[in-house]
């Protein structure tokens, strides 16, 4: 049995199984069942804020809403921070957002 994909204690002892990531399955969107097939395309944008994490994910989706629609997921793909004063004071979160492309009307 390969161990690679579990996690390990501090002491070194295996735990269980490494968490999976959430991920929307192909042609069902993020709930499985009778959805239809789509297409979506993928945007990469950065959210920041002096308040946590968070808030600069909260703030790149809600910004994105306004000009992209069907918005159906986002995955973090970076984090970053700056320090000023020895204290950290600024979040930059990097995402990609999919959004479901529209259908041609018949």
């Amino acid at each position: 049995m390969s161990l690679d994909n579990h996690t390990r204690s501090r002491s070194g002892e295996v735990t269980g199984p490494a968490p999976r990531l959430a991920r929307p399955v192909p042609g069902q969107g993020w709930h499985a069942g009778g959805m239809a097939d789509h297409i979506y395309s993928i945007s990469e944008i950065v959210g920041s804020s002096a308040e946590g994490i968070d808030d600069a994910i909260k703030g790149a989706v809600a910004r994105a809403s306004k000009t992209l629609h069907n918005l159906d997921w986002f995955e973090v793909t970076g984090i970053r921070g700056r320090i000023e004063d020895d204290e950290l004071c600024h979040f930059q979160v990097t995402l990609k957002v999919g959004f479901r492309l529209d259908e041609r009307p018949a």
